[in-house]
């Protein structure tokens, strides 16, 4: 089997995954874009939505339920990071990693090990890699497909109303948030839940996707959030402006960085070089929009005998 052949054999694996990380990614979007805060917790609260997610559903819980119990988890990691920037003055990016830190304890007391194995064969889950090529409802590409619409619809009226429209202003311009009434350190808390609770939401996803959770399986997801925020505004920027298409930009960012992945793989390069290939990838996605600015100053055509 040629190269070319490979590839579109694991492209359906590729673009269902990267709907499952494009959840995560929308998460990663609301504090870094909205917010405009580096908040590292999404690397613990993914692994504590999968953890919380495979325990729940090894012991018999109705799988919607712990879904959304993942949900929840993920909102109570972030809102520890959140008071911790704002009700004792700790900067958000060591927040996060304090709370990061803390969630590492915190998914072993869950799981009871270091990871925890869940049979499709045995147990009924809402999406498998097993089920990638099958033409039914549970595809995963169908259901998490379906599951991303829904979620982005639902962000976009609730950014529409007050409250979120009062996230939006305190990351858009804190000290006229402020000086409109706005309580920014609430809005701030807020912002992190929901971003964590989108995070865990998709670990636990994938966790059931893949068949474990495991400690470290959040390890590295805040580069692979960047990375499809980064790639799909400079991909899709110009040509999505409406608040719900810019969210659906992400997704599709991070389908594209997983089949770049896959096809990096499929080219024989060696697995343990990925964790450099995502930074490098997000590097230089963030580098473009300098370079842009450089050139453009660099090359602007003045009038002659002006300043």
């Amino acid at each position: 089997m040629g190269i070319f052949e490979q590839l579109l054999n694991a492209i359906p694996g590729s673009v269902s995954q990267g709907l499952i990380w494009g959840i995560m990614a929308i998460g990663v979007y609301i504090t870094y874009r909205i917010l405009d805060v580096a908040d590292l917790t999404v690397d613990g609260s993914f692994a504590t939505g999968g953890a919380v997610a495979v325990v729940l559903i090894l012991n018999g819980c109705d799988l919607w339920l712990a879904m959304l119990l993942a949900f929840i988890a993920g909102l109570i990691a972030g809102a520890i990071t959140g008071l911790l920037h704002t009700f004792m003055g700790i900067p958000p990016i060591l927040a996060g990693i304090l709370t990061q830190l803390s969630l590492y304890s915190i998914n072993l007391k869950i799981m009871g090990k270091a990871n925890q194995s869940v049979n499709v064969n045995q147990t009924d889950l809402l999406v498998s890699l097993r089920w990638v090529k099958e033409l039914a409802f549970h595809n995963p590409l169908i259901t998490v497909g379906i599951v991303l619409a829904v979620l982005i619809a639902v962000l976009y009226w609730f950014f529409g109303t007050e409250m979120g429209c009062a996230i939006r202003a305190t990351g858009a311009n804190l000290n006229m948030s402020r000086a409109q009434g706005i309580n920014t350190s609430l809005n701030k808390v807020l912002g992190i839940m929901l971003s964590n609770g989108l995070v865990a939401f998709s670990g636990a996803f994938l966790a059931q996707y893949q068949g474990f959770a495991d400690v470290k399986m959040g390890q590295g997801a805040i580069v692979i959030g960047l990375a499809a925020v980064i790639i799909g505004e400079a991909l899709f920027g110009r040509l999505f402006k409406n608040f719900a298409l810019r969210l659906l930009a992400v997704a599709f960012g991070s389908v594209i960085y997983y089949i770049v992945i896959q096809a990096v793989i499929t080219m024989g390069l060696d697995a343990n070089l990925l964790k450099l290939l995502s930074a490098a990838i997000v590097a230089v996605f963030l580098a473009i929009p300098h370079w842009k600015r450089q050139y453009g100053a660099r090359h602007i055509r003045r009038p002659k005998g002006g300043k």
